[in-house]
């Protein structure tokens, strides 16, 4: 099942929304697969009307993903549903390269707000903050850069990565993504068996078209 970051404006983690996520875990034993979505009218400034340069897509894009990530995360998403496997676009967006940033930051959660009572979220937490974001799964789109992957690898670990192409939105139509992901994956030098799993295993695992071992 496909759901994008925010629905008409709302965020993934209002309660509206928790029956979806419910019903396709549990019921449908099925992943959920996550797409971003901000418009151009969305401004980058609130002084002006409107985004510039397709900031709205080439940077907002990865930013919403990691806003509702982090909604989903402290929401308590992942103790309500421990088995819910849910697919980030753009391989984790920015949660891999802020990784230490969202280690340290969110250890520390409350301290910097003095009108909400998040230390006492914190506390109930069972996890760390950090810990529930390595229970998402990525995809491979990261317009073919080896070291976005890598980053991406690193973090989530080649159980909980996926290939995907973004196909047809690329300059020559489609052929370019799937050709430069593939190139970005054979470059980094991974085992076979962790090719494998990237290339379709962990696909295969998730769509439960084949027994987990």
């Amino acid at each position: 099942m496909q759901i994008c970051t925010s629905v008409n404006g709302r965020a993934l983690d209002e309660a509206d929304f928790f029956p979806v996520f419910e019903r396709v875990t549990r019921k449908h034993d099925l992943p959920v697969w996550m797409h971003p979505a901000r418009p151009a009218t969305r401004a980058d400034y609130p002084g002006e009307p409107k985004s510039k340069f397709e900031i709205w897509q080439v940077l907002g894009w990865p930013y919403e993903t990691s806003v509702a990530m982090a909604r989903l995360v402290f929401s308590g998403m992942f103790e309500k549903l421990p088995d819910l496997r849910l697919i980030t676009h753009h391989c984790g967006a920015m949660i891999p390269f802020f990784a230490g940033r969202a280690e340290t930051l969110w250890a520390q959660l409350g301290s910097r707000s003095a009108d909400e009572n998040y230390e006492e979220l914190l506390k109930s937490m069972q996890k760390k903050p950090i810990e529930y974001f390595r229970m998402f799964y990525a995809d491979t789109v990261l317009g073919g850069s080896g070291p976005a992957l890598r980053c991406g690898l690193d973090f989530f670990g080649a159980d909980k990565v996926v290939f995907a192409s973004d196909c047809p939105f690329d300059p020559e139509g489609g052929p370019m993504f799937i050709r430069e992901g593939i190139r970005s994956i054979e470059e980094l030098g991974l085992s076979e068996g962790d090719k494998r799993k990237i290339y379709f295993a962990n696909a295969l695992q998730l769509m439960r078209m084949v027994q987990e071992k």
